[in-house]
Protein backbone atom coordinates (compact mmCIF):
# COMPACT_ATOMS: atom_id res chain seq x y z
CA UNK A 1 0.00 0.00 0.00
CA UNK A 2 1.46 3.46 -1.09
CA UNK A 3 2.19 6.07 1.65
CA UNK A 4 -0.18 8.34 -0.26
CA UNK A 5 -2.83 5.94 0.92
CA UNK A 6 -2.13 4.62 4.14
CA UNK A 7 -3.17 7.33 6.43
CA UNK A 8 -6.70 8.11 4.68
CA UNK A 9 -7.12 3.93 5.28
CA UNK A 10 -6.15 4.06 8.62
CA UNK A 11 -8.07 7.38 9.33
CA UNK A 12 -11.45 5.62 7.85
CA UNK A 13 -10.68 2.39 9.44
CA UNK A 14 -10.85 4.22 12.74
CA UNK A 15 -14.09 6.00 11.70
CA UNK A 16 -15.67 2.57 10.06
CA UNK A 17 -14.81 1.26 13.54
CA UNK A 18 -16.30 4.23 15.32
CA UNK A 19 -19.56 3.64 13.80
CA UNK A 20 -19.57 0.08 14.27
CA UNK A 21 -19.72 0.97 18.41
CA UNK A 22 -22.09 3.71 17.74
CA UNK A 23 -24.69 1.23 16.57
CA UNK A 24 -24.40 -0.35 20.11
CA UNK A 25 -26.92 2.02 21.51
CA UNK A 26 -29.87 1.24 18.87
CA UNK A 27 -29.43 -2.41 19.44
CA UNK A 28 -29.52 -2.37 23.04
CA UNK A 29 -33.17 0.20 22.99
CA UNK A 30 -34.34 -2.78 20.49
CA UNK A 31 -33.37 -4.95 22.98
CA UNK A 32 -35.16 -3.39 25.66
CA UNK A 33 -38.27 -3.39 23.26
CA UNK A 34 -38.21 -6.67 21.72
CA UNK A 35 -38.20 -5.53 18.22
CA UNK A 36 -37.29 -7.67 15.39
CA UNK A 37 -35.09 -5.04 14.04
CA UNK A 38 -32.83 -6.53 16.77
CA UNK A 39 -30.68 -8.54 13.93
CA UNK A 40 -30.09 -5.80 11.57
CA UNK A 41 -28.36 -3.92 14.02
CA UNK A 42 -26.09 -6.81 15.24
CA UNK A 43 -25.32 -7.32 11.42
CA UNK A 44 -24.76 -4.34 10.52
CA UNK A 45 -22.24 -3.33 13.55
CA UNK A 46 -20.72 -6.75 13.23
CA UNK A 47 -20.04 -5.72 9.40
CA UNK A 48 -18.86 -2.41 10.16
CA UNK A 49 -16.39 -3.04 13.17
CA UNK A 50 -14.85 -6.18 11.01
CA UNK A 51 -13.89 -3.85 8.43
CA UNK A 52 -13.18 -0.95 10.24
CA UNK A 53 -10.78 -3.22 12.00
CA UNK A 54 -9.36 -5.05 8.95
CA UNK A 55 -8.74 -2.05 8.09
CA UNK A 56 -6.96 -0.95 11.11
CA UNK A 57 -4.64 -3.80 11.20
CA UNK A 58 -3.44 -3.64 7.47
CA UNK A 59 -2.21 -0.28 8.29
CA UNK A 60 -1.61 0.28 11.94
CA UNK A 61 1.75 2.34 12.95
CA UNK A 62 0.91 4.54 9.71
CA UNK A 63 2.07 8.23 10.91
CA UNK A 64 -1.27 10.23 10.29
CA UNK A 65 -0.16 13.44 8.47
CA UNK A 66 -2.08 14.76 5.44
CA UNK A 67 -1.36 17.60 2.51
CA UNK A 68 -3.77 18.87 0.43
CA UNK A 69 -4.48 16.10 -2.11
CA UNK A 70 -5.00 13.72 1.05
CA UNK A 71 -7.07 16.06 2.97
CA UNK A 72 -9.72 16.51 -0.12
CA UNK A 73 -9.56 13.24 -0.87
CA UNK A 74 -10.35 11.78 2.94
CA UNK A 75 -13.22 14.72 3.44
CA UNK A 76 -14.90 12.97 0.00
CA UNK A 77 -14.42 9.50 1.15
CA UNK A 78 -15.48 9.52 4.68
CA UNK A 79 -18.64 10.65 4.11
CA UNK A 80 -19.53 8.59 1.36
CA UNK A 81 -18.20 5.55 2.78
CA UNK A 82 -19.78 6.58 6.15
CA UNK A 83 -23.01 6.95 4.80
CA UNK A 84 -23.26 3.36 2.93
CA UNK A 85 -22.43 1.95 6.75
CA UNK A 86 -24.98 4.14 8.07
CA UNK A 87 -27.27 2.56 5.69
CA UNK A 88 -26.59 -1.22 6.93
CA UNK A 89 -29.37 -0.94 9.65
CA UNK A 90 -32.23 0.02 7.46
CA UNK A 91 -30.48 -1.71 4.57
CA UNK A 92 -30.78 -5.16 6.74
CA UNK A 93 -34.26 -4.18 9.06
CA UNK A 94 -37.45 -5.73 8.03
CA UNK A 95 -38.80 -2.42 7.12
CA UNK A 96 -39.08 -3.06 3.20
CA UNK A 97 -36.42 -0.56 2.64
CA UNK A 98 -34.78 -0.63 -1.06
CA UNK A 99 -31.09 0.10 -1.43
CA UNK A 100 -31.93 3.45 -2.72
CA UNK A 101 -33.91 4.18 0.13
CA UNK A 102 -31.57 2.83 2.81
CA UNK A 103 -28.60 5.18 1.15
CA UNK A 104 -30.98 8.24 0.59
CA UNK A 105 -32.10 7.80 4.59
CA UNK A 106 -28.72 7.36 5.74
CA UNK A 107 -26.96 10.19 3.63
CA UNK A 108 -29.83 12.32 4.66
CA UNK A 109 -29.22 11.54 8.45
CA UNK A 110 -25.48 12.43 8.01
CA UNK A 111 -25.89 15.34 6.11
CA UNK A 112 -28.45 16.20 8.47
CA UNK A 113 -30.50 17.03 5.82
CA UNK A 114 -33.69 15.55 7.74
CA UNK A 115 -35.43 14.55 4.08
CA UNK A 116 -36.75 11.21 4.78
CA UNK A 117 -38.55 8.28 3.46
CA UNK A 118 -39.93 6.27 6.19
CA UNK A 119 -43.67 6.48 7.27
CA UNK A 120 -45.14 5.75 10.59
CA UNK A 121 -42.47 6.92 12.65
CA UNK A 122 -45.00 7.13 15.81
CA UNK A 123 -44.84 2.95 15.55
CA UNK A 124 -41.38 2.46 14.75
CA UNK A 125 -38.79 0.60 16.60
CA UNK A 126 -36.73 2.96 19.11
CA UNK A 127 -33.45 1.65 17.52
CA UNK A 128 -34.62 2.82 14.22
CA UNK A 129 -35.44 6.11 15.39
CA UNK A 130 -32.97 6.87 17.83
CA UNK A 131 -29.83 5.65 15.04
CA UNK A 132 -31.44 8.32 12.79
CA UNK A 133 -30.76 10.88 15.59
CA UNK A 134 -27.23 9.74 16.04
CA UNK A 135 -26.58 9.92 12.03
CA UNK A 136 -27.62 13.71 12.81
CA UNK A 137 -25.88 14.08 15.53
CA UNK A 138 -22.88 12.60 14.42
CA UNK A 139 -22.76 14.40 11.05
CA UNK A 140 -23.89 17.76 13.09
CA UNK A 141 -20.17 17.78 15.25
CA UNK A 142 -18.39 16.14 11.93
CA UNK A 143 -19.82 18.95 9.93
CA UNK A 144 -18.26 21.85 12.22
CA UNK A 145 -14.79 19.86 12.30
CA UNK A 146 -14.80 19.85 8.75
CA UNK A 147 -15.79 23.57 8.53
CA UNK A 148 -13.06 24.89 11.24
CA UNK A 149 -10.06 22.94 10.86
CA UNK A 150 -10.41 21.40 6.94
CA UNK A 151 -11.87 23.54 4.71
CA UNK A 152 -9.92 26.99 5.70
CA UNK A 153 -6.70 25.41 4.39
CA UNK A 154 -8.86 23.45 1.00
CA UNK A 155 -9.33 27.01 0.30
CA UNK A 156 -13.04 26.15 -0.43
CA UNK A 157 -15.51 28.79 -0.94
CA UNK A 158 -14.14 31.48 1.00
CA UNK A 159 -12.84 29.64 3.75
CA UNK A 160 -9.08 30.23 3.52
CA UNK A 161 -10.23 33.39 5.61
CA UNK A 162 -9.97 31.77 8.38
CA UNK A 163 -6.94 30.12 7.74
CA UNK A 164 -4.16 30.83 10.57
CA UNK A 165 -1.21 32.29 7.87
CA UNK A 166 -3.59 35.32 7.30
CA UNK A 167 -4.33 38.27 8.88
CA UNK A 168 -7.47 37.05 10.41
CA UNK A 169 -5.50 34.97 13.07
CA UNK A 170 -7.95 35.74 15.79
CA UNK A 171 -10.63 33.24 14.52
CA UNK A 172 -8.91 30.79 15.59
CA UNK A 173 -9.01 30.03 19.21
CA UNK A 174 -6.91 27.27 19.31
CA UNK A 175 -3.44 26.55 17.34
CA UNK A 176 -4.00 22.98 16.46
CA UNK A 177 -6.88 21.69 14.50
CA UNK A 178 -7.30 19.08 17.56
CA UNK A 179 -7.35 21.28 19.82
CA UNK A 180 -10.46 23.35 17.81
CA UNK A 181 -12.30 19.52 17.00
CA UNK A 182 -11.86 18.95 21.00
CA UNK A 183 -13.27 22.16 22.24
CA UNK A 184 -16.18 21.98 19.78
CA UNK A 185 -16.83 18.49 20.39
CA UNK A 186 -17.52 19.43 24.56
CA UNK A 187 -19.21 22.54 23.61
CA UNK A 188 -21.81 20.81 21.37
CA UNK A 189 -21.85 17.66 24.31
CA UNK A 190 -22.74 20.22 26.34
CA UNK A 191 -24.92 22.43 24.46
CA UNK A 192 -27.20 18.87 23.53
CA UNK A 193 -27.14 18.04 27.14
CA UNK A 194 -29.00 21.43 28.10
CA UNK A 195 -31.65 20.87 24.67
CA UNK A 196 -32.70 17.48 26.21
CA UNK A 197 -32.99 18.59 29.27
CA UNK A 198 -35.08 21.87 28.37
CA UNK A 199 -37.24 19.69 25.78
CA UNK A 200 -37.81 17.06 28.73
CA UNK A 201 -39.31 19.48 31.07
CA UNK A 202 -41.45 20.77 28.40
CA UNK A 203 -43.23 17.32 28.41
CA UNK A 204 -41.90 15.62 26.19
CA UNK A 205 -40.88 12.23 27.75
CA UNK A 206 -36.95 11.32 28.02
CA UNK A 207 -36.20 9.29 24.79
CA UNK A 208 -38.42 11.89 22.92
CA UNK A 209 -36.13 14.73 24.18
CA UNK A 210 -32.74 13.02 23.54
CA UNK A 211 -33.71 12.15 19.94
CA UNK A 212 -34.85 15.70 19.56
CA UNK A 213 -32.47 17.77 21.17
CA UNK A 214 -29.79 15.52 18.94
CA UNK A 215 -32.05 16.56 16.06
CA UNK A 216 -32.34 19.97 16.68
CA UNK A 217 -28.43 21.06 17.50
CA UNK A 218 -27.43 19.47 14.59
CA UNK A 219 -29.65 21.16 12.34
CA UNK A 220 -30.82 17.86 11.12
CA UNK A 221 -34.49 17.78 11.68
CA UNK A 222 -35.22 13.96 12.18
CA UNK A 223 -38.62 13.35 14.28
CA UNK A 224 -40.04 10.95 15.91
CA UNK A 225 -43.40 11.23 15.03
CA UNK A 226 -44.64 11.48 11.22
CA UNK A 227 -46.53 15.29 12.70
CA UNK A 228 -42.90 16.72 13.75
CA UNK A 229 -43.31 19.19 16.24
CA UNK A 230 -47.29 19.33 15.61
CA UNK A 231 -46.88 16.26 17.44
CA UNK A 232 -46.22 18.36 20.45
CA UNK A 233 -48.98 20.62 21.33
CA UNK A 234 -47.03 22.85 24.21
CA UNK A 235 -45.67 26.19 22.87
CA UNK A 236 -42.93 25.75 25.01
CA UNK A 237 -41.33 23.03 22.94
CA UNK A 238 -41.64 25.01 19.88
CA UNK A 239 -39.74 28.23 21.55
CA UNK A 240 -36.54 26.00 22.80
CA UNK A 241 -36.57 24.27 19.39
CA UNK A 242 -36.39 28.13 18.00
CA UNK A 243 -33.61 29.12 20.86
CA UNK A 244 -31.35 25.36 19.65
CA UNK A 245 -32.11 25.29 16.12
CA UNK A 246 -30.85 29.00 16.29
CA UNK A 247 -27.84 28.24 17.93
CA UNK A 248 -26.89 25.45 15.69
CA UNK A 249 -26.51 28.03 13.20
CA UNK A 250 -23.92 29.82 14.50
CA UNK A 251 -20.27 29.40 15.00
CA UNK A 252 -19.26 27.39 17.30
CA UNK A 253 -15.89 28.55 17.84
CA UNK A 254 -17.77 31.85 18.88
CA UNK A 255 -18.94 30.23 21.75
CA UNK A 256 -15.71 28.78 22.54
CA UNK A 257 -14.42 32.56 22.78
CA UNK A 258 -17.52 33.30 25.05
CA UNK A 259 -16.32 30.47 27.35
CA UNK A 260 -12.73 31.63 27.06
CA UNK A 261 -13.30 35.39 27.95
CA UNK A 262 -14.78 37.45 25.36
CA UNK A 263 -18.61 37.26 26.23
CA UNK A 264 -19.85 39.54 23.77
CA UNK A 265 -17.78 37.31 21.14
CA UNK A 266 -21.59 36.52 19.33
CA UNK A 267 -22.60 40.33 19.03
CA UNK A 268 -19.03 41.25 17.34
CA UNK A 269 -18.86 38.73 15.49
CA UNK A 270 -20.29 40.67 12.10
CA UNK A 271 -21.02 37.30 10.08
CA UNK A 272 -23.73 36.35 12.93
CA UNK A 273 -25.13 39.50 13.86
CA UNK A 274 -26.50 39.93 10.58
CA UNK A 275 -27.38 36.71 10.25
CA UNK A 276 -29.74 37.14 13.77
CA UNK A 277 -30.85 40.66 12.53
CA UNK A 278 -31.95 39.03 8.86
CA UNK A 279 -33.28 36.13 10.63
CA UNK A 280 -35.59 38.75 13.24
CA UNK A 281 -36.57 40.83 9.91
CA UNK A 282 -37.90 37.45 8.16
CA UNK A 283 -39.83 36.11 11.19
CA UNK A 284 -41.63 39.31 11.88
CA UNK A 285 -42.87 39.88 8.48
CA UNK A 286 -44.14 36.22 8.03
CA UNK A 287 -45.97 36.73 11.37
CA UNK A 288 -47.26 39.99 9.90
CA UNK A 289 -48.53 38.02 6.60
CA UNK A 290 -50.29 35.17 8.32
CA UNK A 291 -51.67 37.74 11.05
CA UNK A 292 -53.17 39.70 8.27
CA UNK A 293 -54.47 37.36 5.86
CA UNK A 294 -55.13 34.47 7.93
CA UNK A 295 -56.62 35.97 10.73
CA UNK A 296 -54.23 33.90 13.33
CA UNK A 297 -53.75 35.61 16.52
CA UNK A 298 -50.63 37.40 17.03
CA UNK A 299 -48.31 35.28 19.53
CA UNK A 300 -49.37 31.89 17.71
CA UNK A 301 -48.56 33.90 14.05
CA UNK A 302 -45.28 34.42 15.83
CA UNK A 303 -44.57 31.36 16.99
CA UNK A 304 -45.40 29.54 13.75
CA UNK A 305 -43.63 32.44 11.52
CA UNK A 306 -40.38 31.42 13.91
CA UNK A 307 -40.49 28.03 14.00
CA UNK A 308 -40.60 27.58 10.37
CA UNK A 309 -38.84 30.35 9.07
CA UNK A 310 -36.13 29.36 11.46
CA UNK A 311 -36.20 25.81 10.57
CA UNK A 312 -35.91 26.52 7.09
CA UNK A 313 -32.81 29.26 7.40
CA UNK A 314 -31.33 26.67 9.99
CA UNK A 315 -31.56 24.08 7.36
CA UNK A 316 -33.29 21.84 10.24
CA UNK A 317 -36.18 20.73 8.78
CA UNK A 318 -38.81 20.77 11.68
CA UNK A 319 -42.03 21.74 11.15
CA UNK A 320 -45.04 22.96 13.08
CA UNK A 321 -47.45 23.66 10.53
CA UNK A 322 -48.13 22.48 6.91
CA UNK A 323 -46.94 26.00 5.18
CA UNK A 324 -47.74 25.23 2.01
CA UNK A 325 -51.42 26.18 2.99
CA UNK A 326 -49.72 29.90 3.99
CA UNK A 327 -50.92 31.49 0.40
CA UNK A 328 -48.13 32.14 -2.50
CA UNK A 329 -46.08 35.05 -1.28
CA UNK A 330 -45.19 32.46 1.79
CA UNK A 331 -44.21 29.04 -0.78
CA UNK A 332 -41.99 31.73 -2.17
CA UNK A 333 -40.58 33.05 0.55
CA UNK A 334 -39.70 29.46 1.64
CA UNK A 335 -38.24 28.85 -1.70
CA UNK A 336 -35.56 31.69 -1.50
CA UNK A 337 -34.45 30.72 2.48
CA UNK A 338 -33.99 27.23 1.60
CA UNK A 339 -30.89 28.82 -0.72
CA UNK A 340 -29.82 31.19 2.65
CA UNK A 341 -28.11 28.37 5.35
CA UNK A 342 -26.64 29.29 8.95
CA UNK A 343 -23.24 30.73 9.25
CA UNK A 344 -19.68 29.03 8.49
CA UNK A 345 -18.88 26.87 11.51
CA UNK A 346 -22.01 26.24 12.86
CA UNK A 347 -24.11 22.80 11.82
CA UNK A 348 -26.25 24.35 8.86
CA UNK A 349 -25.86 23.62 5.26
CA UNK A 350 -26.96 26.07 2.49
CA UNK A 351 -24.98 28.79 0.95
CA UNK A 352 -24.11 30.46 4.09
CA UNK A 353 -23.80 33.70 5.78
CA UNK A 354 -20.26 34.56 5.23
CA UNK A 355 -20.35 33.82 1.56
CA UNK A 356 -23.25 36.46 1.13
CA UNK A 357 -21.66 39.21 3.35
CA UNK A 358 -17.99 38.44 0.96
CA UNK A 359 -20.05 38.80 -2.27
CA UNK A 360 -21.91 42.06 -1.30
CA UNK A 361 -19.32 43.50 0.39
CA UNK A 362 -17.01 42.95 -3.23
CA UNK A 363 -21.11 44.38 -4.80
CA UNK A 364 -20.78 47.54 -2.87
CA UNK A 365 -16.92 47.69 -3.57
CA UNK A 366 -17.79 47.97 -7.48
CA UNK A 367 -20.79 50.50 -7.37
CA UNK A 368 -18.49 52.45 -5.34
CA UNK A 369 -15.97 52.72 -7.53
CA UNK A 370 -18.56 53.04 -10.37
CA UNK A 371 -19.89 56.28 -8.84
CA UNK A 372 -16.47 57.66 -8.29
CA UNK A 373 -14.11 56.03 -10.43
CA UNK A 374 -10.78 58.18 -9.69
CA UNK A 375 -11.09 57.76 -6.21
CA UNK A 376 -9.50 54.88 -4.16
CA UNK A 377 -11.76 52.66 -2.16
CA UNK A 378 -10.20 49.91 -0.37
CA UNK A 379 -11.57 46.26 -0.51
CA UNK A 380 -11.77 45.15 3.28
CA UNK A 381 -13.42 42.95 5.58
CA UNK A 382 -14.00 43.88 8.83
CA UNK A 383 -11.91 46.42 9.01
CA UNK A 384 -8.76 44.73 7.18
CA UNK A 385 -7.85 44.22 3.50
CA UNK A 386 -9.85 41.86 1.80
CA UNK A 387 -7.65 39.44 -0.74
CA UNK A 388 -9.58 39.53 -4.00
CA UNK A 389 -9.04 35.15 -4.05
CA UNK A 390 -11.17 35.10 -1.16
CA UNK A 391 -13.94 37.24 -2.94
CA UNK A 392 -13.62 34.74 -6.42
CA UNK A 393 -13.56 31.48 -4.11
CA UNK A 394 -16.88 32.76 -2.86
CA UNK A 395 -18.55 34.29 -6.22
CA UNK A 396 -16.59 30.72 -7.59
CA UNK A 397 -18.99 28.66 -4.96
CA UNK A 398 -22.15 30.94 -5.62
CA UNK A 399 -22.00 30.43 -9.60
CA UNK A 400 -21.22 26.47 -8.91
CA UNK A 401 -24.12 26.31 -6.51
CA UNK A 402 -26.46 27.64 -9.16
CA UNK A 403 -25.25 25.77 -11.66
CA UNK A 404 -25.41 22.65 -9.68
CA UNK A 405 -29.21 23.28 -8.64
CA UNK A 406 -30.23 23.36 -12.02
CA UNK A 407 -28.61 20.30 -13.24
CA UNK A 408 -30.16 17.98 -10.41
CA UNK A 409 -33.49 20.27 -11.26
CA UNK A 410 -33.33 18.81 -14.64
CA UNK A 411 -31.93 15.97 -13.46
CA UNK A 412 -35.24 15.54 -11.11
CA UNK A 413 -37.16 16.44 -14.46
CA UNK A 414 -36.14 14.09 -16.99
CA UNK A 415 -36.82 11.14 -14.16
CA UNK A 416 -40.23 12.72 -14.37
CA UNK A 417 -40.90 14.61 -11.38
CA UNK A 418 -43.85 17.53 -11.38
CA UNK A 419 -42.00 21.36 -11.73
CA UNK A 420 -42.62 22.00 -7.59
CA UNK A 421 -41.14 18.61 -6.67
CA UNK A 422 -38.15 18.89 -9.18
CA UNK A 423 -37.06 22.50 -8.59
CA UNK A 424 -38.04 22.35 -3.99
CA UNK A 425 -36.24 18.63 -4.01
CA UNK A 426 -33.02 19.95 -5.64
CA UNK A 427 -32.94 22.77 -3.33
CA UNK A 428 -33.57 21.20 -0.01
CA UNK A 429 -31.09 18.49 -1.29
CA UNK A 430 -28.38 20.76 -2.14
CA UNK A 431 -29.33 22.97 0.64
CA UNK A 432 -29.29 20.23 3.29
CA UNK A 433 -32.78 21.28 4.28
CA UNK A 434 -35.29 18.60 4.79
CA UNK A 435 -38.76 19.25 3.08
CA UNK A 436 -39.71 20.90 -0.46
CA UNK A 437 -43.04 22.37 -1.11
CA UNK A 438 -45.79 20.76 -2.81
CA UNK A 439 -48.07 17.97 -1.59
CA UNK A 440 -45.36 15.15 -2.08
CA UNK A 441 -42.40 16.18 -0.18
CA UNK A 442 -43.35 18.72 1.72
CA UNK A 443 -43.54 19.42 4.86
CA UNK A 444 -46.63 16.96 5.66
CA UNK A 445 -45.21 14.75 3.45
CA UNK A 446 -41.94 12.89 2.49
CA UNK A 447 -39.40 11.50 0.12
CA UNK A 448 -40.94 7.62 0.02
CA UNK A 449 -43.30 8.54 -3.58
CA UNK A 450 -40.06 9.31 -5.13
CA UNK A 451 -38.97 5.97 -7.60
CA UNK A 452 -35.45 5.02 -7.00
CA UNK A 453 -33.48 7.00 -9.46
CA UNK A 454 -34.41 10.46 -7.91
CA UNK A 455 -33.16 9.52 -4.23
CA UNK A 456 -30.54 8.32 -5.75
CA UNK A 457 -29.87 12.06 -7.83
CA UNK A 458 -31.49 13.28 -4.11
CA UNK A 459 -28.76 11.41 -2.38
CA UNK A 460 -25.58 12.77 -4.65
CA UNK A 461 -27.21 16.45 -4.00
CA UNK A 462 -27.33 15.95 -0.46
CA UNK A 463 -23.87 14.82 -0.54
CA UNK A 464 -22.68 17.63 -2.56
CA UNK A 465 -24.25 20.32 -0.59
CA UNK A 466 -22.38 18.75 2.69
CA UNK A 467 -19.26 18.87 0.97
CA UNK A 468 -19.49 22.77 -0.41
CA UNK A 469 -19.37 21.13 -3.93
CA UNK A 470 -15.63 22.33 -4.51
CA UNK A 471 -14.27 19.84 -2.16
CA UNK A 472 -15.99 16.75 -4.00
CA UNK A 473 -15.32 18.58 -8.27
CA UNK A 474 -11.65 19.27 -7.51
CA UNK A 475 -11.00 15.15 -7.40
CA UNK A 476 -12.32 14.49 -11.16
CA UNK A 477 -9.80 17.20 -12.18
CA UNK A 478 -6.46 15.11 -13.50
CA UNK A 479 -4.40 18.57 -13.03
CA UNK A 480 -5.01 18.08 -9.13
CA UNK A 481 -3.29 14.91 -9.21
CA UNK A 482 -0.18 15.93 -10.56
CA UNK A 483 2.62 16.81 -8.37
Amino acid sequence: MSAFVRPIVFVLGLLITAMGVAMLPPLAANLAADSQNTRAFALASAAALFLGLLLVSVTVGTRVRFDIRQGFLLTSLSWFILSAVGALPFALSNLGMTLADAFFESVSGLTTTGSTVIAGLDRMPPGILLWRAMLQWVGGVGIIVMAIAMLPYLRVGGMQLFRTESSDRSEKVFPRAAQIATATTIAYLLLSGACALLYFFSGMNGFEAVTHAMATLSTGGYSTSDASFGHFPNPVAHWIAIVFMTIGALPFVLYIQMAYGRPLALWQDSQARRFLIALVVVVLTMAAWLWLTREIAVADALRLSAFNIVSVVTTTGFANADYNQWGGFAAMVFLFLTFAGGCTGSTSGGIKALRFELVFTFIWHQILRLCRPRAIFPLTYRGRPLELEVVRSAMTFFALYMGTFLLLTLSLSAIGLDAVTAITGAATALGNVGPGLGDIIGPAGNFAPLPDSAKWVLSIGMLLGRLEMLTLLVLLLPSFWRR
